[in-house]
């Protein structure tokens, strides 16, 4: 395989400074993401045959680069930051990553509450919340939630809390709220009882059985008995948890242990966490594009990625194997943690005996998850070839697309296109469009708008025929115009929302095109579930409890839910637009500036005249803060 000329010269040319490197495709995405303490020689090595032949993956990689681009930054720590940002933002599909697009979930005690509380999230913020996780099991955690509330009671609800309410909710009833509301515990007590519970969390356990043993005692010496029965039942839940928890070494130490698994291509990672000696609990993570790679190479992208979102470094992190650069991902735990943070391979037989434990828990979810995604693979699979038989399609339909209008009596039109690949939605490929120039509701003329600019994309993609998950359709050596890549494919069955007549809009917009004969298309009526098809004169009913049927609600349903929250927002904008049309001193121009900035009529309100004049001049400012107040 001989090396494109340009891509030569480009290698060349590159720096000898530590950075970040990026290498794109013919379709101008960004297929791998990489840092090196000395650009030029770290990217020369993937042009190098023997490379390839040793690393069958850095082969394929290199026959699909088109072109590359570098970042200097000012030391390997930097470069390492830089390009963990840039694997988050690109997700390039030759990088090693975190499976799955989604953020994992957190608790969250929101400690800068007078009165906190625990709540479940998939942000982390910088306000002054206590963040433990993340966790990669959403229902695991409202169970942990839960299991938390009944040892240390917390507020559920979003009252104003001042002690004086006549009566509590009937949570304080069943014991899952102490009752600051009705003053049954002020909120120095209050806040006590959250600490023990991020104690808890902490690991912290004998010490919050500790406390709680005291406070017993002293409620009990003053005859404050309804207290002491609160905190009797306290810490016989706390007692009823920590039983179960194993001590695993007599060093009492902090300690995060990692080892993974691997079979025919799957990867999965096992942390467990190790707090005060115990294990706390532990957690799975599976990888994608960790095939071909060293061990050292997975646990380098795994250590950036999983502590990049973590909320707890611990000061011990082993692994069974050395990375490469544990001196600068040292250095970057410590600015995490804000204390030193070493990073071990085993050197003791109670390391060993952690590492196989780690190694056989990993083994045995991949096991278990494998079974899982063959049986989830064999019923899509059976379900597209359902939809294939019943619709009489050439072959399965592994990319669906469906559209759906959204508007209140003609006002701020959403046209929602969603897309469903083997099955399962692909949000990233979800896509909205504005309709214009229209006076009132008329779907019809809406639909013929969004799927005409839908399928006006495809052409100047380069209008290849075909999808690129059903068949040949799509050429990747082609290089195209830089359009959206959500519009480079065709589906493999087109779903509109509606009756015969949004379906011979839909059947027009395809002739237009010429792809009448080759995108076939229903439309999917929703109060008799009737599907229509071009050509034939009598709705199509599937059984109810039809799995194909399932499947086109649930992508109509979606669509449904993605074009009404466009809507909400977009009627949200033209309400404050409205109100602003009124304001001396707004026109178009700031008008737009201001909604970009501040995003709602909420957010404008919510804003300093000194941020707003960021914007337009003060007095147009202060023009805008009396008129919204």
């Amino acid at each position: 395989m001989s090396i494109p000329e340009h891509l030569e010269a480009a290698v060349r040319a590159l720096p000898t400074s530590p950075g970040c490197y990026l290498y794109y495709n013919a379709a101008n995405e960004v297929i791998y993401v990489g840092k090196a303490v000395n650009l030029r020689n770290r990217v020369r090595s993937y042009f190098n045959p023997t490379t390839w032949l040793q690393y069958p993956k850095t082969g394929r990689l290199v026959r699909d680069i088109a072109r590359l681009e570098f970042v200097v930054r000012g030391s390997e720590l930097e470069a390492l930051i830089q390009e963990n940002e840039l694997i988050k933002r690109y997700k390039p599909r030759y990088n090693i990553r975190l499976k799955d697009d989604k953020r994992y979930p957190y608790l969250k005690v929101t400690w800068q509450d007078d009165f906190p509380t625990v709540v479940v999230t998939r942000r982390m913020d910088k306000d002054g919340g206590r963040y433990y996780g993340p966790f990669t099991n959403a229902d695991a955690v409202y169970r942990t939630r839960d299991t938390l509330r009944r040892m240390f009671p917390f507020l559920n609800c979003d009252r104003e809390i001042t002690g004086q309410d006549r009566r509590a909710c009937m949570y304080y009833d069943i014991k899952l709220c102490s009752g600051p509301c009705i003053g049954a515990i002020n909120r120095a007590e209050y806040r006590a009882t959250i600490q023990r519970l991020c104690d808890f969390l902490d690991g912290r356990s004998d010490e919050v059985v500790v406390d709680i043993e005291t406070r017993m005692r002293t409620a009990a010496e003053n005859m404050h008995f309804e207290r002491a029965a609160l905190l009797r039942d306290q810490l016989k839940a706390v007692r009823h948890v920590t039983e179960k928890q194993r001590i695993i070494n007599s060093s009492m130490r902090d300690q995060d242990v990692i080892a993974f698994a691997r079979e025919d291509g799957d990867t999965c990672v096992e942390v467990l966490f190790i707090r005060g000696g115990k294990l706390l609990g532990q957690e799975y993570f599976v990888l994608d594009g960790a095939e071909g790679e060293d061990e050292a190479a997975i646990l380098d992208s795994f250590l950036t990625q999983f502590y990049g979102e973590a909320a707890h470094v611990p000061p011990d992190v082993l692994l069974p194997t050395q990375i490469d650069e544990a001196n600068i991902i040292e250095n970057w735990l410590g600015q995490r943690r804000g204390g030193e943070v070493r990073v071990n391979i085993a050197r003791s037989q109670a390391d060993e005996d952690l590492l196989a434990l780690a190694r056989d828990n990993a083994r045995e979810t991949l096991t278990s998850l494998k079974a899982q995604w063959e049986a989830d693979t064999h019923r899509q699979e059976a379900t597209l070839k359902g939809l294939q038989d019943a619709l009489d399609l050439p072959h399965p339909p592994a990319r669906i697309e469906c559209f759906d209008i959204s508007n209140t009596q003609g006002v701020a039109i959403i046209g929602a296109m969603v897309v469903f690949a083997h099955g399962q939605p692909r949000k990233a490929d979800y896509r909205k469009f504005n309709i214009k120039g229209l006076e009132g509701p008329n779907d019809f003329e809406s639909m013929r708008q969004a799927l005409t600019r839908r399928f006006q994309r495809w052409k100047e993609r380069g209008g290849e025929e075909g999808a690129a998950e059903g068949g040949a359709r799509h050429d990747p050596g082609r290089k195209a115009a830089k359009v959206d890549a959500s519009f480079s494919v065709l589906p493999d069955l087109l779903v509109i929302d509606g009756g015969k007549g949004q379906l011979g809009v839909a059947v027009e917009v395809l002739k237009a095109f010429d792809l009448a004969h080759v995108v076939p298309v229903i439309g999917l009526a929703k109060r008799e579930e009737e599907i229509f098809r071009p050509g034939h004169a009598d709705p199509l009913m599937l059984p109810r409890d039809s799995q194909a049927l399932f499947l086109l609600q649930r992508v109509r349903d979606e669509a449904h839910r993605y074009g009404i929250t466009g809507h909400r927002a977009q009627r949200t904008k033209l309400g404050l637009a409205s109100r602003l049309d009124a304001i001396p001193g707004v026109g178009p121009a700031r008008r737009r500036r201001l909604l970009k900035t501040f995003g709602s009529l909420e957010g404008l309100k919510a804003a300093e005249p000194d941020a707003i004049a960021k914007v337009v001049p003060r007095d147009v400012a202060l023009a805008i803060k009396g008129a919204l107040e």
